[in-house]
């Protein structure tokens, strides 16, 4: 984005378009995972990267999509699964 090392300030608009759009996120140091319908995701990730191009002439934006037909709530689920496995909560600190 030629702004130096950091781009939070870029992840922040980014977080605000994600947050209008009414679905599920989690905000990681590395990434951001936003979980809903395939059209309404890719449409929230055009937005972002409307959203950062205001401020710079070229954007480069990397995605996983993760598709499987029918499913919901997948992303607290994935979590679940582990967590099960382990027999506790999966807790960084």
């Amino acid at each position: 984005m030629g702004a130096g090392e950091s781009v939070s300030a870029e992840v922040a608009r980014c977080v605000e378009v994600i947050e209008a759009s009414g679905l599920p996120f989690e905000l990681h140091a590395m990434g951001t995972i936003v979980e809903g319908e395939l059209d309404e995701v890719l449409g929230v990730m055009r937005r972002c990267i409307e959203k950062v191009a205001e401020n710079h002439p070229r954007v480069t934006c990397a995605a996983k999509v993760d598709y499987r037909h029918g499913a919901a709530g997948r992303m607290r689920g994935k979590v679940e699964s582990v967590e099960r496995r382990l027999g506790r909560r999966a807790d960084p600190q």
